[in-house]
């Protein structure tokens, strides 16, 4: 699997409350940040059956 990293510093200077609600709101996703402040969307393990 790949993680997806969109660079955020050109556009917004995400603060750790707002990186806080992004996550609340999408729990589904998993989010980290680097030392650099971008954003990073890993993908979860495993997936639904159906």
């Amino acid at each position: 699997m790949t993680n997806l990293t969109i660079e955020l510093d050109l556009i917004i200077d995400l603060t750790d409350e707002q990186f806080f609600q992004l996550y609340q709101i999408n729990k589904e996703i998993r989010f980290e940040r680097n030392a650099k402040g971008d954003l990073i969307i890993v993908p979860l393990m495993g997936g639904k059956l159906e």
